[in-house]
């Protein structure tokens, strides 16, 4: 994979982007091959990474990230809305329920989990804090995709048609556009089991001023745990939550203060 075309700030966010669960460390021999630049180049863009504190170092070892990624998301934590607004209707959920609660925000391709609260011991969880989630299972991913326009959901759809048809959403992409239809009348997703075995998620969207799906409230609880009447009992609740956390995005969009602003 090259990354000789773009500018130069592209060209050393393209070093960052190369780290990922599954591998974790690079050496400059290794990004060479992944990225296709020169030595000088590469080692001009470690060096500016390394002593921004992006990356780190230690000697005959390769490079991994540096203490600038801790410093960036405890800043993160302190100044998103999502988490601002959305943390009190974590812990409201988490009393009410032996269960996960979480904000997951949606960005690119990319699903991930940004706050949780769980009010079990060992709480069941395939994604914690950080690490990206499935687009194509689970009620988070239906919750975000039911609510997408049809030029932006077809194309998400086609990508990821064999996970949507493996869970039963349906064999074609027509069936699975019907699918999240009945999604969006509801204004929740349930899935079971499809991301952990034996969890049941429930998640409702969240949207910006502009009514376009950012992010999504879910809870995740265990499935001996629950039966119809509370899964729906705990989908209305999760769906009321995501409507408030919504609202308050909008005003804080809009330059009202939203401090006050509490769960019911």
């Amino acid at each position: 994979m090259t990354k000789n075309g773009g500018n130069s700030l592209e060209r050393v966010l393209a070093v960052l982007e190369v780290f990922s669960e599954n591998h974790l460390e690079w050496t400059p021999e290794e990004l060479m091959e992944e990225l296709g630049y020169s030595r000088p180049t590469l080692y001009r863009y470690l060096k500016t990474l390394r002593e921004a504190g992006l990356l780190t170092s230690m000697p005959n070892a390769g490079f991994t990230l540096g203490p600038k990624v801790v410093e960036m998301d405890y800043l993160l934590r302190k100044s998103d809305a999502l988490i601002l607004n959305g943390s009190a209707h974590l812990k409201n959920l988490t009393e009410r329920y032996s269960c996960t609660a979480l904000l997951v925000r949606w960005y690119g391709d990319k699903l991930l989990c940004v706050d949780s609260l769980a009010s079990v011991k060992n709480p069941r969880s395939s994604y914690p804090r950080g690490r990206p989630m499935p687009l194509g299972r689970g009620a988070i991913a239906r919750s975000i995709m039911a609510f997408l326009p049809r030029r932006h959901l077809m194309p998400m759809i086609e990508r990821t048609f064999d996970e949507l048809r493996a869970v039963g959403l349906g064999n074609t992409p027509d069936e699975i556009v019907e699918s999240l239809k009945r999604v969006r009348k509801a204004g929740y997703a349930v899935a079971f089991g499809e991301v952990t075995p034996g969890v049941v998620g429930i998640a409702a969207p969240v949207f910006d001023a502009g009514q376009s799906p950012i992010a999504s409230v879910c809870v995740t609880i265990a499935g001996h745990l629950v039966n119809g009447k509370t899964i729906e009992e705990i989908s209305l609740e999760v769906r009321g939550a995501a409507t408030q956390v919504s609202e308050a995005l909008s005003l804080h969009r809009h330059g009202v203060d939203t401090t006050d602003i509490l769960t019911e």
